[in-house]
């Protein structure tokens, strides 16, 4: 079944044709014959043929000389067997080709048989591709085309096996008429020696009388004996050739009811084949929408995926970014924590080191503090001193 899309476009191109043909049917001329391009018609078919007679002339030596150097310079059975099968239907193409042209000669193509033919051929391909284009319109099918394909090829094959059993009977014919002629005229020339040898028996009788009247007798009795013979042998020569004619009459209708039979065996054959290709046309058409549906639905989940990725894929860079500026945030932070911690360090060791600088050179209150207990004690030393 074809998609829409399909269907119209070759809707489309079907009705062109149609009406192509329908307008080639009413412009056609009813014969050929006062038209002044009728000889160069007549002169470009016969050429044409002619050239299609050469070439096939020319195929068939060339294959027979191909037979000829295989059975020379080798002896392979196979090939010999698929050159003997090529020089077949070489020969028959070739017979078919000199049927037609020896036909093709004897008819006038510019004659009114052919032209309507002509339109016959185009009208029934007018009706063939508007019931396509309708059922294309409708179903979107081409079932009809199909079915007149296959029944325009039917009646071809079987007019072409119609014409072989007539040419195969118009030879037998001939054979059994030739066959016939032979034994007609075999029998006549027997049967003028028998009338010579009559007369001659005959004169000899005549002779024989003037003799003497008893030898005349005895050799009348004699020749009447010989007469009798002869017709009881022709009597039964006769009849044998009356049998024989029976007997290829007899086998005649034998052949034609062998014949018959098996032109029956090959139709039943012929529509068992075409219910078969039925059945396996339809389940291919099934196995291919049903395979179809399946690379649609693979295709949808497909694409599913492909959106579900390129989403996760999107959060995936956002929550990286994230991340990111998370990890730098924080490494900003240490970095600060620790440069806090090392001006910290820094600003407890330079006032560690003031301190004690302050301590032991006595600055600040730690000075102060010094000088009073130095001056207690020189006080206390003067009046320990004084005492």
């Amino acid at each position: 079944m074809l998609s829409g899309v399909d269907a119209i476009h070759v809707a489309t191109v079907l009705e062109d044709c149609c009406d192509q043909l329908s307008i080639l049917g009413r412009i056609m001329p009813h014969s050929f014959d006062m038209r002044p391009d009728a000889f160069e018609i007549v002169d470009n078919d016969v050429n044409q043929l002619a050239d299609s007679q050469r070439q096939l002339e020319s195929r068939y030596q060339s294959v027979l000389a191909r037979k000829l150097d295989v059975k020379q310079f080798t002896q392979n059975p196979d090939k010999l067997a698929q050159i003997e099968k090529d020089v077949l239907h070489t020969g028959r193409d070739l017979k078919n080709s000199t049927h037609v042209f020896g036909r093709t000669l004897r008819q006038n193509p510019l004659t009114q048989d052919n032209i309507a033919k002509i339109q016959q051929d185009r009208s029934f391909l007018e009706v063939v591709m508007s019931e396509s284009m309708s059922e294309l319109i409708h179903n979107r099918t081409f079932q009809s085309l199909i079915e007149a394909v296959k029944l325009e090829k039917a009646k071809k094959a079987a007019l072409q096996n119609t014409i072989q059993k007539e040419e195969d009977g118009r030879k037998r014919v001939r054979q059994l008429q030739k066959q016939l002629l032979d034994v007609k005229k075999e029998k006549e020339s027997e049967l003028q020696n028998r009338e010579e040898m009559i007369a001659h028996l005959k004169d000899q009788l005549q002779e024989m009388k003037a003799k003497t009247n008893m030898e005349g007798k005895y050799i009348k009795k004699c020749a009447e004996v010989g007469v009798t013979q002869t017709q009881k042998r022709c009597y039964l020569s006769e009849k044998e050739m009356k049998d024989e004619i029976d007997n290829l009459q007899n086998q005649i209708d034998k052949e034609t009811r062998a014949n018959a039979e098996i032109e029956s065996f090959l139709r039943n054959h012929h529509a068992n084949l075409e219910k078969k290709l039925d059945f396996w046309q339809e389940k291919y058409e099934k196995d291919v929408e049903s395979k179809q549906h399946e690379l649609d639905v693979l295709k949808a989940s497909k694409a599913k995926d492909l959106e579900r990725l390129q989403e996760l894929t999107k959060l995936y860079k956002e929550y990286e970014q994230v991340v990111v500026e998370d990890r730098i945030e924080k490494e900003k932070v240490r970095r600060k924590d620790e440069l806090e911690a090392i001006e910290l360090r820094g600003a407890i060791k330079v006032q560690a080191w003031w301190r004690g600088l302050m301590v032991r050179k006595g600055f600040g209150p730690y000075g102060k503090k010094k000088k009073g207990k130095k001056g207690k004690k020189g006080k206390g030393k003067k009046g320990k001193k004084k005492k």
